[in-house]
């Protein structure tokens, strides 16, 4: 662990686990001083691997959402462009 801590990796996901609304307090004090190297922790690695896999497949199920409506917006924008274009050119002609 104290590897990790000293990556460039450890501050991101600090700031991820502090701003992140679907962790629950508990879990976020245990995984913040994890993150922190602090003395007072009590290793529960299992734990910590398993709140960070419910993060990230959160993160990935939001992520697939995002994507889905992004495309789903291109979408209709094409549409709306094809229908506009058509109309232009109708009424230039």
């Amino acid at each position: 662990a104290g590897g990790f801590l000293q990556t460039a990796t450890a501050p991101v996901l600090r700031r991820i686990v502090q701003r992140s609304e679907d962790i629950e307090d508990s879990d976020r004090q245990q995984l913040l001083a994890f993150l922190s190297g602090d003395a007072r922790y009590a290793p529960a690695s299992g734990q910590i691997t398993g709140i960070l896999k419910q993060m990230l497949e959160t993160m990935e199920k939001d992520l697939a959402e995002a994507t889905a409506q992004e495309e789903a917006a291109i979408k209709g924008y094409e549409e709306l462009m094809a229908a506009k274009t058509k109309e232009v050119e109708a009424l230039t002609a």
